[in-house]
């Protein structure tokens, strides 16, 4: 049996590893997989719930509760829920009232021994049980400092590490749930009941009770509780939660709408299209949860280093406590140092250093409506040198519009364009369908031209009133006219454009001309000058249509390279080209047809993830909203996520050394000790948190 558990109070990674191993080891529990990033632990077995919450209260002070319950915060006692900062307090209280009876030894001795019981009992509890074990980890080496430390007589120095220690526990348990917060945000977007139309009544039930099919009414100013689609009502929709978007989106019936988006003026029915746990919303939430805990490059390598790095200093701290001892006869001089090295030696900051960046980067990108699928692809969207477009789609619009109409002769303006709509109504050609929208917009209702024929690859014929019509391309005129000289000159000039030019006439006569193009988004000249302001040094369109169409929108978006009539094929070999000769190169497609460009960039980014299952399947970055502009902010972030790891690595590794060196003249004591370890942690986890206001 599969079950599913949220974890409040669980702050520090390498307690989880060793958390996991410890469930994954007790009796019924056939696989135990404990996911930091978003505290959540899922288990196989059969063992009961109140065994595994008392086994992990053996480890851990930290409380289950199944996913999709409410966090038992609630139902905590004042006591329960401020232990930490009031032992902290204590702790300082004591150590303050100690610290002013060194005139009286007993009294000094006391308060401060009660200044180590409020600051290190719970650690005590941990460190000997695990000691026990041989499970040389934080509280282990807390609990053997500490003791050691009142053994040969540093009362004062115990008394200071205890409280430091508390008071960087709490700071280190509030960081990382605060970094948590983008995925707890994610699971309170969408509502737990709905209003479901049955019977001709309306009932109030539980999400999960809704099945494929049901009907709920949603009314203005709440937030829709299901994917599905209207079937009833108009309305306009806040989608941000989904999409990072903040202008409302038009709805009316046949439109989908998601879990978790805002209605925002009208009454609507909806009808449930997916199930509770297959919303777009509990999709992004799996996914960001998954993407925050897989492990990034400087993660394995931090891993790597802290499994030789660990015992090679708690080796040296014996080393220290033991053998110069032989020679000066100082026992406890160097015990104490040796006390002081094993604090040092926990790698609590190092292990830290890369989790809580990755953490806090990831659910800053799911708040705007970009899914990054894990550290590694983070990373590499910090290190890319040239990003690569489809055209179709991604930089164009995807829809073909009528851009031009110029009558010939004594045709008005309106009459060419009805012409050609009534043409054009039977064809299912992209073509076709943008002339026919054009009219309409323009308040033309065309009727079907009789006598519709195709004309394969040179266009259409049909009968208007009585009279044969022609519609096609320069070709099919050449044939019908002959010399077609007169248009020529305007036709190459409106295709140097990028535009195709659809011309209309008899056998005899050309009455007009229209060109279509599939228009540029409105953002892409913005995204590309905002891409080479990030740091992107090149930018290439990579499309399937013709040189002059590639042309004409490679100069209108101000891309540095592009490469026309490739095939998905072609495509793919391109970007391999393009990595042989950038390195880190980005694709962005839209995640069906360019799939496998898309998979071998260094970063597959692919547009509209909140409409398409395979955009979010595909891509390594899915843009929830087809909204170009989201890419810089993608650079920007992992730039930033980059920049920020290496500090934390860097500031972790210096602040060790440091204190390792403090050995050697004798000037490392507890309280430097304590503090290199416990602030680099605290320090490290507030740097990676900042990644959570980069700007959008």
């Amino acid at each position: 049996m599969k079950r599913q558990y949220r974890m409040k109070g669980l702050s520090c990674a390498d307690c989880a590893a060793k958390l996991e191993r410890h469930i994954q080891a007790l009796p019924g529990v056939k696989e135990a997989k404990l996911n930091f990033a978003a505290a959540k632990l899922t288990i196989v077995g059969a063992i009961p719930e109140d065994e595994l919450q008392r086994e992990i209260k053996k480890v851990e002070d930290v409380t289950l509760y199944p996913i999709g319950a409410s966090a038992p915060t609630g139902e905590k006692s004042f006591w329960e829920s401020n232990r930490k900062a009031i032992m902290s307090g204590m702790s300082l209280a004591a150590l303050g009232i100690g610290l002013l009876f060194q005139e009286k030894v007993f009294l000094n001795k006391i308060f401060l021994l009660l200044s180590v019981i409020a600051g290190g009992h719970s650690v005590a509890l941990k460190g000997i049980r695990n000691l026990v074990r041989l499970n040389f980890e934080m509280n282990v080496l807390m609990t053997v400092a500490i003791g050691g430390a009142l053994l040969i007589g540093e009362w004062k120095e115990a008394a200071v590490v205890a409280f430091l220690f508390a008071v960087s526990e709490m700071l280190e348990s509030y960081s990382m749930e605060k970094a948590r917060q983008s995925i707890r945000s994610l699971m309170d977007m969408a509502p737990k009941e709905a209003t479901v139309i049955r019977n001709g009544g309306e009932t109030k039930v539980p999400v999960e009770e809704l099945a494929v099919g049901d009907v709920i009414l949603v009314k203005p100013g709440e937030k829709i509780p299901m994917d599905g689609e209207i079937v009833d009502g108009t309305s306009s929709v806040d989608e941000s939660a989904i999409t990072g978007e903040s202008l409302p989106v038009e709805k009316s019936v046949g439109d989908a709408v998601y879990a978790g988006t805002v209605n925002q003026e009208g009454a609507i029915r909806i009808r449930v299209t997916r199930l509770v746990e297959d919303t777009t919303i509990a999709k992004i939430i799996h996914l960001v949860e998954e993407a925050q805990n897989e492990r990034a490059p400087s993660q394995a390598f931090v891993d790597r280093f802290a499994k030789y790095y660990t015992p090679a200093v708690m080796g040296l701290a014996v080393f220290v406590a033991t053998v110069p001892p032989l020679f000066t006869n100082q026992w406890a001089y160097w015990i104490y140092e040796g006390l002081a090295l094993l604090v040092v030696a926990c790698p609590c900051a190092l292990v830290v250093s890369t989790p809580v960046a990755i953490i806090s980067a990831i659910g800053r990108a799911a708040r705007s409506g970009v899914l990054i699928k894990g550290g590694v692809f983070l990373e590499e969207a910090g290190r890319l040198k040239a990003v690569a477009f489809d055209k179709t789609g991604t930089l164009t619009k995807g829809e073909p519009a009528v851009t031009d109409i110029e009558p010939a002769g004594e045709t008005s303006r309106k009459a060419l364009l009805e012409l050609a709509a009534r043409l054009e109504r039977l064809s299912e050609h992209p073509l076709a369908k943008a002339i026919v929208k054009k009219a309409e917009e323009e308040g033309i209702v065309p009727r079907p031209a009789g006598g519709f024929s195709v004309i394969a690859g040179k266009g259409a014929s049909g009968v208007v009133d009585g009279q044969a019509y022609y519609i096609g391309n320069l070709r099919l005129f050449e044939e019908l006219h002959g010399d077609v000289s007169s248009i020529r000159d305007r036709v190459l000039a409106l295709q140097e454009q990028g535009k195709t030019v659809i011309i209309l006439g008899t056998e005899n006569e050309v009455l007009g001309w229209m060109a279509v193009a599939d228009p540029l988004r409105e953002d892409a000249v913005s995204t590309v000058r905002e891409l080479k302001k990030a740091g992107v040094s090149t930018a290439i369109m990579l499309t399937g249509d013709n040189g002059r169409a590639a042309a004409a929108v490679a100069n209108a978006v101000g891309v540095d390279e592009y490469y026309a009539e490739l095939s998905p094929e072609d495509k793919l070999e391109q970007i391999k080209k393009l990595r042989r000769k950038y390195g880190k190169v980005a694709m962005v497609g839209d995640g069906v047809n360019d799939a496998p460009a898309l998979a071998s960039a260094a970063v597959g980014i692919a547009m509209g993830g909140a409409g398409s299952d395979a955009a979010l399947e595909t891509a390594h970055i899915a843009l929830m909203a087809d909204d170009l502009s989201k890419l810089p902010f993608i650079i920007r972030l992992g730039r930033a996520a980059v920049r920020i790891v290496k500090q934390n690595i860097s500031f972790a590794l210096i602040t060790k050394l440091i204190a390792v060196f403090l050995v050697f003249p004798g000037w490392l004591t507890l309280w430097i000790a304590i503090l290199a370890d416990m602030g680099a942690t605290i320090l490290v986890t507030l740097n990676g948190m900042r990644l959570l206001r980069v700007k959008d």
